[in-house]
């Protein structure tokens, strides 16, 4: 026979059920599930996880860090999300914000002028991609006139050439 899983006391009873019902997403529902059996039905954590349909690995490891940490150890930041942005989105809304007067007078724009005073806000050098990946989430994109009309007819364009008088 194993041993009993046991958790410090850092929630009382009637917290833990709080938890449970409040908390959003399915492992952070899991783990608290597991912290409340294993403080309200102390047995192994084989048989703990084989209750929960989870490893036993995984209940080991909650229980310790719960024990650790506490509460911290299972309401985590999670996956995802920017954790290494250079800005935060209000400040790239206002970053960009700055040159849409700009665009709108018909100026053209370019991306190493973005770059440049980029670089000078963060204090760090950015590759190029940084800058367009910043542009496209702001929903800005690349509008370049085209060479050519599209409704041209090239046999007349090659006509008026041919008849055309050069000075």
């Amino acid at each position: 026979m194993g041993k009993v899983t046991k958790v410090k006391n850092h929630l009382s009873n009637d917290e833990l059920e709080k938890k449970i019902k409040e908390t959003v997403g399915f492992w952070r529902v899991q783990k608290w599930l597991i912290i409340y059996n294993a403080q309200n039905y102390p047995r192994t954590s084989e048989e703990i996880a084989n209750h929960l349909a989870v490893s036993k690995a995984l209940v080991n490891k909650t229980v310790s860090e719960y024990n650790r940490f506490g509460v911290a150890a299972i309401e985590t930041v999670g996956r995802g999300g920017r954790k290494n942005a250079y800005m935060s989105v209000e400040q790239e809304k206002e970053f960009v914000g700055s040159y849409i007067s700009r665009s709108q007078k018909g100026q053209i724009v370019t991306v190493q002028e973005i770059q440049e005073d980029f670089e000078k806000a963060v204090g760090k050098k950015v590759n190029k991609t940084t800058i367009y990946r910043l542009l496209k989430r702001h929903g800005w994109r690349k509008v370049m006139p085209r060479s050519f009309h599209p409704k041209r007819d090239k046999e007349k364009q090659t006509a008026f050439k041919k008849t055309s008088r050069t000075k």
